[in-house]
């Protein structure tokens, strides 16, 4: 009897371990399309190269950034976003040379079909935003839902 509970017990070991590394393999892939998205969408798209069209590839059409104001929450809408991007890069004053946006990924987590990602922004070698990204997976892939973020 002791050697069937011992035999069960390797078993079933052996099919939570498997288990174990094919959800870590799922999310090591999921971690990869996320920080790739981000990159082209967000970090490219919004900030380097202040491009619209890699911002719709990237964000949801219902995205915001949330932010605080006193004791009320601020909505900042992708498409006022979007416009901005749009005003900004056609201005005169704007020269890509001087757009330089370097991002760390300080985490990156998911858990089924949501994930979060911290990303620090640099410019000119200073720390200017620390982001906190909401994504969730779709049909079409994973898309940057939200935003919080804390101006350095």
């Amino acid at each position: 009897m002791k050697k069937y509970l011992l035999l069960t017990g390797i078993v079933a070991a052996t099919f939570l371990i498997g288990a174990l590394n094919v959800v870590s393999l799922e999310n090591e892939a999921a971690e990869t399309e996320i920080k790739a998205l981000i990159e082209s969408s967000y970090v490219h798209g919004a900030f380097n190269e202040l491009n619209p069209e890699a911002m719709a590839n990237g964000f949801h059409k219902d995205f915001a950034i949330f932010s605080a104001k006193g004791e009320e929450l601020s909505r900042y809408e992708i498409a006022d976003w979007v416009n901005g991007v749009k005003k900004r890069k056609g201005s005169e004053k704007f020269d890509p040379k001087n757009n330089v946006w370097e991002h760390k990924f300080a985490i990156v987590d998911v858990t089924g079909s949501s994930a979060i990602a911290k990303v620090e922004l640099s410019n000119d070698g200073n720390h200017v935003y620390t982001d906190y990204l909401s994504l969730l997976k779709f049909d079409t892939g994973w898309k940057i839902v939200a935003k919080v973020y804390t101006k350095h």
